[in-house]
């Protein structure tokens, strides 16, 4: 039985797990055996820089941290090596990044174990479709590009209105010859 003083340790451990876990919208599981340490650091730095939290995790205390915050399905992944990836913020961007050196690695060297979004466990297979979503603020700029469609095309339109002095165009361009303006009806009979 451990000590007062370890098992007080474990217990900050889980309690600090937990905790990230409460405040992450999303996160994954990895196996990360036989990686090297030099893709180990590039892993990190990406991570760093798309703002996820990445550690390595002893199964024993992720697996009390997840049943903190209901997680149980995840407890049948947790065995060998594992590291999480969290994020508060955008909820893509473990998977992508994860998802992205499991492709470069290779899968006996780095796999996805499982993950979560939300409260809710992910298959392998959401993941994989979530992981190939584009970055939120990319997301938000397609969106917004979107909407300024037709504003911009209006722009372009009334500025080249306004370049021609507002002058109509010539009445031969605007209207249309009469045969194709429209159809004759049939004939009432």
């Amino acid at each position: 039985m451990p000590n007062a003083k370890v098992l007080s340790e474990k217990q900050a451990v889980v309690a600090a797990l937990t905790e990230q876990l409460k405040g992450a919208s999303s996160g994954v599981l990895v196996d990360y055996k036989g990686i090297t340490v030099a893709e180990d650091t590039a892993l990190r730095v990406e991570l760093r820089q798309n703002e996820v939290q990445y550690s390595v995790v002893k199964n024993t205390l992720a697996r009390f941290a997840l049943n903190n915050v209901g997680l149980e399905g995840l407890d049948e992944v947790l065995n060998g090596t594992t590291s999480l990836a969290t994020s508060a913020g955008d909820p893509i961007a473990p998977m992508r990044v994860i998802n992205k050196y499991a492709k470069q690695l290779g899968d006996s060297k780095f796999t996805i174990k499982g993950g979560f979004m939300d409260g809710k466990i992910l298959s392998l297979e959401e993941i994989g479709a979530l992981a190939e979503l584009p970055a939120k603020d990319v997301l938000q700029a397609q969106a917004l590009g979107m909407m300024l469609a037709p504003i911009t095309s209006l722009a372009i339109v009334l500025k080249a209105i306004a370049e021609k002095g507002g002058e109509p165009a010539p009445a031969e361009e605007t209207a249309a010859p009469a045969e194709e303006a429209a159809p004759e009806a049939p004939a009432a009979e």
